[in-house]
């Protein structure tokens, strides 16, 4: 998922910390990614996305947080770049102990939906799983072959070809603990496997070496669908 672009130029003079969250707007379940970077007064400038699963449709936001009490206002919009473009909603609400919970009103202020994000994810030591599948979105396409035997790994191949024509593979190596999902390493990459509702989420971060490798969706029969 391409998240970097979401940040405006004084975000990046900051460091700037992750935060995955899983649960609903209104009745669909979602995924949020945050990003934040903390100013001096102590509040924290956030950006990033929301999936609403399972149709995979994306909602980008930015705003700040609260340094007290978490209190939280994220202007949402169907573009990467906010600035200077009309949004389609807001979210308010707040966002402390791994909880961010509030409601999502509508462009014109009308009051929407409530939403309820948790930073606990299912725990995947159960897990097991032989997936074999192709995905493409527009000039992105990927290949992956996944086995997963209660919560250990068993071998992972994962070839993207990018919008540009750029080929990349990853091979994982190794796994690492990881709370909420399974963790692996790969040439370098950190790949994150996680339960989120109707899909398994597998993403690979930190990847300066290889193209984009986007986001594999893979539902319980094994199909998957590409977010790039």
């Amino acid at each position: 998922m391409k998240l970097a672009a979401l940040f405006l130029v004084p975000v990046a003079a900051f460091a700037q910390d992750k935060t995955e969250l899983i649960g609903k707007v209104g009745t669909r379940a979602a995924l949020l990614i945050l990003h934040s970077a903390e100013r001096a007064d102590g509040s924290r400038q956030v950006a990033g996305e929301y999936i609403i699963l399972p149709t995979l449709a994306r909602r980008y936001v930015e705003g700040e947080r609260s340094p007290a009490l978490g209190v939280t206002v994220l202007k949402e919009g169907t573009a990467p770049i906010l600035f200077g473009r009309p949004g389609t909603g807001e979210l308010r609400g707040t966002w402390r102990d791994g909880v961010f919970r509030g409601t999502r009103f509508g462009s014109g202020g009308q009051r929407r939906e409530e939403f309820d994000f948790r930073e606990e994810f299912p725990a995947l030591d159960r897990y097991s799983a032989t997936v074999r599948c192709e995905a493409k979105d527009g000039r992105h396409q990927t290949r992956l072959a996944l086995s997963v035997e209660k919560g250990a790994l068993k071998g992972l191949e994962w070839r993207s070809v990018d919008p540009d024509g750029q080929a990349c593979a990853l091979s994982a190596v190794e796994q690492r603990p990881m709370r909420g999902g399974l963790r692996f390493i790969a040439g370098g990459c950190g790949i994150t496997l996680r339960d989120v509702g109707p899909f398994m989420a597998l993403r690979a971060e930190h990847c300066a070496a290889h193209c984009d490798m986007g986001t594999v969706f893979i539902d319980r029969r094994g199909h998957c669908e590409l977010l790039p």
